[in-house]
């Protein structure tokens, strides 16, 4: 086993249901990687709406998970050491990974099969944000078959999921309009999507912005009703996609079993090298150092952030800095 000395590691768990706040740091020696895993040192973590669900209960799939439970999925970071039977990554490789729970660390140890290699022009806010969100984008627009002739809707189009998914839609020649509030409508004109503001005579809004063009495909990331809103449209109901359909593509993608990690890895792989060609850009709206946690959760629940709100494992600075949303809003 090649390997660097082994370090005191943390990661963020918690032992009760609740708000972030009950997320608690726990340190620990990191014991070196097993046969078939790698540690990993980790620069950036992703935070996620089903991480909340989970934590708070709201989400009952884990209910018999045992106590404490870590937290967190995407991960992007520097391999510190490779166990045995790993031949294809190297010590010092910068990875883009994901997990069933525990991202939200220092370090991990995990399977090599759930890490892939991360492209230079990928930051590493973009890398550690990148699993869930893009995977669950992909897999909706895979599902769908979303292409050229389509002019699909795409709800929440500002948010970390809606995002990837109306700039991947556009990539693979679809027209598309994102519903948003009207705060997003400059942010979604910049990436090349027409916007459209939530609320009474939204179905004559859409209509007007696809411009005669037949929409022929909706996907609901809010959650509020929007199948009447799709149907009204004309929208068949097989090329219809509720927020409970993104709900069971995400808790798939968090799956242990080997089909769904490798699965994972390669929704993970594909929406990598999307990244790294410039098929997508992905939005930090929000980078908070670590021990932070518990105010970027709140970000979150706020539901503000466009695109993705990051945790910096080792930030260069923990100096508060305004962003770049709050600066926009901020103006007269």
């Amino acid at each position: 086993m090649k390997t660097k000395k082994s370090p005191t590691a943390f990661a963020y768990r918690y032992t009760r249901y609740g708000d972030a706040d009950v997320l608690a740091r726990h340190s620990f020696p990191l014991p070196g990687p097993g046969p078939g895993e790698v540690s990993v040192e980790v620069i950036a973590a992703g935070i996620n709406h089903m991480e909340v669900f989970l934590r708070n209960g709201r989400e009952e799939t884990r209910a018999d998970d045992p106590w404490p439970r870590g937290s967190g999925s995407d991960f992007a970071g520097i391999v510190t050491a490779v166990g045995e039977n790993v031949s294809s990554i190297r010590v010092g490789a910068d990875v883009i990974g994901h997990v069933r729970t525990g991202a939200h660390a220092s370090h991990l140890n995990v399977p090599a099969d759930r890490v892939v290699p991360k492209p230079g022009g990928v930051d590493w806010e973009t890398a550690g944000g990148l699993y869930l969100a893009g995977a669950t984008a992909l897999e909706m627009l895979e599902d769908l078959r979303i292409g050229p002739d389509d002019t699909l809707v795409v709800t929440a189009a500002a948010g970390g999921v809606g995002s990837i998914q109306v700039q991947l839609a556009a990539h693979r020649g679809a027209r598309v309009i994102g519903t948003c509030g009207s705060r997003n409508f400059d942010y979604l004109r910049q990436i090349g999507i027409t916007p459209v503001e939530y609320g009474p005579g939204i179905v004559e809004r859409i209509e007007k912005a696809a411009r005669g063009a037949r929409v022929t495909a909706y996907i609901d990331n809010f959650g509020k009703e929007t199948e009447d809103v799709a149907g009204a449209l004309g929208v068949p109901a097989e090329r219809y996609r509720s927020s409970e359909d993104r709900r069971e593509v995400e808790l798939a993608l968090l799956r242990d079993d080997p089909d769904s990690v490798a699965h994972g890895t390669e929704r993970l792989r594909q929406i990598t090298r999307l990244a790294g060609i410039g098929a997508f850009r992905l939005l930090v709206s929000g980078l908070y150092p670590i021990e932070d946690i518990v105010e970027a959760y709140e970000d979150l629940h706020k539901l503000h952030s466009r695109g993705k709100v990051v945790l910096a494992a080792h930030p260069v600075t923990t100096a508060r800095t305004l962003r770049a949303r709050e600066l926009h809003e901020s103006m007269p």
